[in-house]
């Protein structure tokens, strides 16, 4: 069982306190692609998400837009993808995709909508972030587990 749900952010530090409620309750396993467009909140909230999964530094959190991939320490191995420069599924595939993939993991892409058709193959949780105002975003989630709570997030 999985939920599909809306919700809005009316400000950066209420997405990455969304995100930080939803990582505390990962339990490794668990793929979450972002997208939406430039601005939209994708890296506030991977922000929080790595911040409740245990990253030791929350500051450390950033778009890997030149590097690709980030790796933060915690409670579960943090994997955080940025797609954007990508311009194949073959790179993305490249990076090593399966191999962050694993029981004590949680990998984060940001513009997952450039490598979806590499996503299929895993049940992934798709998170949609859009403008609604200067610093409002709605955030429409689907396929989250059941295990976390929405509601609390």
């Amino acid at each position: 069982m999985s939920a599909d749900f809306n919700t809005i952010s009316s400000s950066p530090e209420e997405t990455i306190e969304y995100g930080r409620k939803i990582g505390l309750q990962l339990r490794g396993g668990e793929v979450i692609g972002l997208c939406g467009p430039l601005g939209s909140g994708k890296t506030h909230l991977i922000k929080g998400i790595a911040t409740g999964a245990g990253a030791e530094d929350r500051r450390q959190v950033n778009s890997p837009t030149f590097v690709i991939v980030n790796e933060y320490s915690g409670r579960l191995d943090i994997f955080h993808i940025d797609a954007y420069r990508l311009n194949s599924i073959a790179e993305f595939e490249m990076l090593g995709f399966d191999d962050f993939c694993h029981p004590q993991s949680v990998v984060l892409i940001e513009w997952a909508d450039k490598v979806e058709s590499a996503l299929r193959a895993v049940d992934y949780v798709r998170i949609e972030l859009e403008h609604a105002g200067e610093t409002k975003r709605k955030i429409h989630v689907r396929n989250l587990p059941e295990y976390i709570d929405h509601k609390e997030s």
